[in-house]
């Protein structure tokens, strides 16, 4: 075949007159940007993030650090009551007069009743069922973060009233009423159940009917004057850390890919194979 004139301009056009190296097939197929960029395909080279792990696409956000915010604040907070309590601080001059604007104020036989729901007969009987549901669902992380939860309350609550020796509002001569015990096994109990039970009811009531549990016994200890005000709030800050570590696990721990069929939905399967 002979040349034409076209080919052999073709040849010879060269600036410096020397070969030109040819591109091999392993660089055939890889794309060039003229801002030297790396290419956007997924063999292009991801650049890592600001703290020099690799890159995805999209980014993933990094864990919330809200939950460790709270137990922080629940801690500090915990730390000053403390604090007002071993050093008579000026905390409990209006925690004393809301004590005694409230002591008494609704029957006795109303305030015991709701005081109760915090003993350990009553109160943990409900986490122990929820624990067993959740352990039949295959759920033992979650079960067993919420029994943690309920065996550090009396590991925490004992040594702090030894500490403190406060004594009560309706006798003066006891010690041993900070923090409130009764609040602390029912904010536990109650609320460490709703949160193992809540993922399979997909609704709120659960933790609504803990929370209304809680906060009746709150306050019928202080309606009774069996506490005082801060003995509660106390205990309740000394929970929240224990709860966020049970709603940790729980979501942590993936829920059962077995769903029970309705009737109807069985109904449904026996015709189609039928």
């Amino acid at each position: 075949m002979s040349e034409t004139p076209r080919s052999r301009e073709t040849e010879g056009d060269t600036s410096t007159g020397l070969p030109q190296r040819r591109i091999g097939h392993a660089f055939a197929h890889t794309p060039h940007r003229s801002d030297s960029r790396s290419p956007q395909t997924p063999r292009g080279v991801r650049q890592p993030d600001p703290g020099g792990r690799p890159g995805t696409i999209p980014p993933v956000p990094g864990r919330p650090a809200t939950p460790l915010l709270i137990a922080a604040v629940c801690g500090l907070l915990f730390s000053l009551i403390t604090w007002q309590v071993l050093a008579s601080g000026p905390l409990l001059g209006p925690d004393h007069a809301l004590s005694r604007a409230l002591v008494r104020t609704v029957p006795d036989s109303v305030t015991e009743r709701l005081s109760d729901l915090g003993n350990i007969p009553v109160a943990v009987p409900v986490l122990a069922l929820a624990m067993a549901y959740a352990v039949r669902r295959g759920r033992r992380l979650a079960a067993g973060a919420a029994g943690l939860a309920m065996a550090l309350v009396p590991a925490l609550v004992i040594p702090f009233k030894e500490w403190t020796a406060r004594p009560g509002p309706l006798e003066p001569w006891a010690a041993g009423y900070f923090p409130s015990g009764h609040t602390a096994t029912a904010a536990v109990a109650y609320l460490g159940a709703a949160l193992l039970v809540r993922p399979y009811t997909r609704r709120a009531w659960p933790t609504a009917v803990a929370l209304v549990l809680t906060g009746a016994t709150a306050v019928g200890l202080i309606l009774r004057g069996w506490h005082w005000p801060l003995d509660v709030l106390a205990s309740l800050l000394m929970c929240t850390p224990l709860l966020l570590g049970v709603e940790w696990a729980s979501r942590r721990t993936p829920l059962s890919r077995r769903s029970p069929l309705s009737p109807l939905s069985r109904r449904s399967i026996r015709r189609s194979s039928g």
